[in-house]
């Protein structure tokens, strides 16, 4: 009787009440927390995704749990203001990251810094956009061990947090073009005038056909932007120097077909200047070896020692 008198004792007391209470209040939380964590792969198939998700539903839950408890133990409700502002310096502290990740994906949405299917160097890495989701943008990489702007195989997900810390170069916004430039190296000697209307008239059979639209292009940049026009029309340009006359070629191409167009161009001009008969020549640097000639080593012995004629 004394047991069942202490106890009806201690339940009376109103604080072992508000323990009781939250006790089964942490129970019932924890079993959902549970459920929706065990129920989460069956919806979500990523595993970054469904990691974060089991993240969040967890904290959620500690969350409400600390609410609950606060609740049930302040005795003047209006506290509750001080603990939330308290909750909300400790959840954006925890999350800085992931709240930095989601204002990057809002500026990504309205601020035109990207979309899917640009080619852009974000974070050190360039590549094309294949994906945006709300913390990351997917990449598929260029370059690295492969040269020019080929894949090279690697997806690459960057937090969307990295638009606010680093440039973000986008190689097709608003104008889908860029500036390359190839360099031919030609003997003294050679037809100057003629190497230019060779490299000029491959120039234009090549890479003419960007000039138009890359021009429309330039005219909608001029008229957005405080920027100076442009020349689009592919340009010959010479230098001399100590080894060679130097003919550089500049002009506009596709993004996406730079490496193949340099290809062209290099070849169309060397059969050019294959059919010119010596009138041009492609310089170069080269170093000829000789033979080293004969040594006639003697030896002669005096009063010092030997000594040794050659």
């Amino acid at each position: 009787m004394d047991f069942i008198n202490t106890i009806q004792h201690w339940l009376k007391d109103p604080a072992v009440g508000k323990l009781i209470q939250v006790c089964i209040a942490v129970l019932v939380i924890t079993l959902i927390v549970r459920a929706l964590s065990n129920s989460v792969p069956r919806y979500i198939q990523d595993n970054d995704t469904r990691y974060h998700l089991r993240k969040t539903i967890n904290f959620i839950g500690y969350g409400l749990i600390f609410l609950f408890a606060a609740s049930i133990f302040s005795d003047n409700f209006r506290q509750l203001t001080v603990i939330f502002g308290v909750i909300g310096a400790g959840v954006a502290f925890a999350l800085q990251e992931v709240i930095a990740s989601f204002a990057g994906w809002v500026a990504i949405s309205f601020g035109q810094f990207y979309k899917p299917g640009d080619r852009v160097l974000l974070g050190g890495i360039r590549g094309d956009v294949i994906d945006i989701s709300i913390l990351r943008t997917t990449i598929m990489e260029c370059g690295d061990w492969v040269k020019a702007d080929l894949y090279n195989g690697r997806i690459v997900r960057i937090a969307n947090s990295f638009v606010f810390k680093e440039p973000v170069f986008n190689y097709s916004a608003d104008f889908p073009f860029v500036w390359d430039e190839i360099t031919v190296p030609v003997k003294y000697g050679s037809d100057r005038r003629l190497t230019r209307e060779i490299i000029q008239r491959v120039a234009d059979d090549v890479v003419g056909e960007y000039v138009i639209h890359a021009r429309e292009r330039w005219q909608n940049m001029v008229h957005k932007y405080l920027i100076e026009d442009a020349r689009i029309e592919p340009t010959v340009t010479l230098a001399a120097n100590d080894n060679w006359m130097e003919f550089t070629l500049r002009y506009v191409v596709d993004y996406k077909k730079r490496r193949g167009k340099k290809d062209e161009l290099f070849s169309n001009i060397l059969d050019e200047i294959d059919l010119t008969e010596g009138r041009v020549a492609i310089a170069s640097t080269t170093i000829h070896l000789v033979e080293t000639p004969t040594l006639d080593v003697r030896l002669s012995k005096n009063e010092n020692g030997f000594k040794t004629q050659v």
